[in-house]
């Protein structure tokens, strides 16, 4: 009998960082997390709003990234605030290395889900948005919603 999938379980959204930035290039990594962390995102307990990553000595940090600490957990909670290590394959890792020297270039986390089990992180090679940028993405936000909102008056 063939193990079926079971869908992602998202934990935590970055939707900051889709404002901030323009998301060229998406990888998928594990976070390497002690027992507490995982039974704290199994609650939601994550949040990735002011969370970024950085590439050091050829190994993936995600600094940032609050997880609260699990309320059973006592003596075996770790600080909220600790430093992560994700887990990618040495090719994307230095593909992305390379990328980041780049001028303009930053690793943001997008998303944290569940996946068979494992908590995933969802990593984006992004570049910085200018302030007109931002505007002209508020604008084209605001103009889809508004046609959405006309084409269900029209179809009541």
């Amino acid at each position: 009998m063939a193990k079926e999938k079971e869908p992602q379980k998202l934990i935590a959204n970055n939707k900051k960082a889709y404002h901030e930035y323009f998301i060229e290039e998406t990888y998928e990594a594990g976070i390497s997390l002690h027992g507490t962390e995982v039974k704290s995102m199994r609650m939601g307990k994550c949040s990735i709003k002011e969370s970024y990553i950085r590439i050091e000595n050829g190994e993936v940090f995600v600094y940032g990234m609050h997880v609260s600490p699990y309320e059973k957990g006592n003596i075996f909670n770790k600080d909220p605030l600790r430093v992560k290590k994700l887990l990618l394959h040495k090719s994307e890792i230095n593909k992305l290395a390379g990328k980041v020297a780049e001028k303009g270039y930053t690793l943001v986390p997008l998303q944290v889900y569940f996946k068979n089990g494992k908590v995933k992180t969802q990593v984006g090679l992004a570049r910085g948005k200018k302030l007109y940028d931002k505007r002209e993405s508020i604008a084209k936000k605001d103009q889809r919603r508004e046609t959405e909102r006309e084409f269900k008056i029209k179809n009541i």
